[in-house]
């Protein structure tokens, strides 16, 4: 077993995996408070690595594209002290930084784990119930349904339409943003029967972030619902090839037998079937040439 204990918080590896504890240290953020511990099986990481500085390091977990709801509804925009994923190292810790780093690689190796992506969720996602008040409203999510409340800081045009409750099945997808610069942030759903392009500050199915402390909160709402939606790379249907056409058999197909002759059209039935199991009729094409043979018996 691997274990670093720091102030911005706890890694232990044992060897199949990895429990994520937040530190208590008033600089850890809000949002890996509120997360909570994370545990992660080796299955979903596609990589570790530890960077030094003069003063601290960083510890940084890479997981597999598609592993987790959280990754995947805040598309890489969370910042780096909000990152569950992340762990600041004091420069004493460095030799414990790099044997945690050794094991887990070795696990990695041993057991095989591709880097690849991935088609389902290996991560549960946040939580629920979940609700999170910031910006111009408050969130809720409970597993079945999203609500938006509104409060008085609320465009008027928005308000107006009263709270939303949202079905989880008429969620089509789910962003969030953090405010950057002068530009606002925002948690939106994409309602199937109601799709708008409006800007958060008047859309009914968005809530409006203005860079306070409590908007990264958002994310985990966003987090726990993409969890409950279907996987990006399992949501569209992959585009069928093309069936390739049968290879040419050397011997012609055996002509076919006069009406009268009872035991020619058992002997057909029986060749039939024989080119159906070898590949070169296709079921459609076997059943409609044992169709016409049948009726001519």
């Amino acid at each position: 077993m691997a274990e670093i204990i720091q102030r911005d918080g706890t890694w232990t590896f044992d060897g199949e995996t990895l429990r994520l504890v937040p530190g208590r240290d008033k600089a850890v953020s809000l949002l890996r408070k509120t997360l909570g511990e994370v545990t992660v099986p080796l299955e979903a990481l596609a990589g570790v690595s530890f960077e030094q500085g003069k003063k601290s390091g960083r510890l940084r977990l890479r997981l597999r594209d598609g592993a987790d709801p959280l990754l995947q509804a805040t598309g890489g925009k969370l910042a780096e002290s909000a990152d569950p994923y992340q762990l600041g190292v004091e420069s004493d810790r460095y030799g414990v930084a790099e044997y945690f780093v050794d094991e887990v690689r070795n696990a990695l190796l041993l057991e095989q784990v591709p880097s690849s992506a991935v088609t389902a969720y290996i991560l549960p996602g946040p939580a629920v119930p979940l609700s999170v008040s910031a910006g111009d409203g408050t969130a809720s999510f409970d597993g079945e349904h999203v609500r938006l409340e509104w409060n008085w800081k609320t465009e008027d045009a928005k308000a107006s339409a009263g709270t939303r409750l949202l079905a989880l099945g008429d969620v089509a997808g789910v962003e969030w943003q953090p405010a950057e610069g002068l530009e606002n942030g925002c948690l939106r759903f994409t309602v199937r029967s109601s799709p708008t392009k409006a800007p958060p500050k008047y859309d009914p199915n968005s809530i409006e972030l203005w860079g306070f402390k409590k908007d990264p909160l958002m994310a985990l709402i966003a987090a726990a619902v993409q969890a409950r939606l279907p996987h990006p790379a399992a949501a569209a249907p992959k585009e069928l090839a093309p069936r390739p056409a049968p290879e040419p058999t050397s011997a012609p197909a055996p002509p076919a037998p006069p009406e009268d002759d009872h035991d020619a059209l058992l002997r057909r039935l029986r060749e039939l079937g024989e080119l159906h199991r070898a590949g070169v009729l296709t079921d459609e094409e076997f059943a409609a040439a044992k169709q016409a043979v049948l009726k001519r018996m």
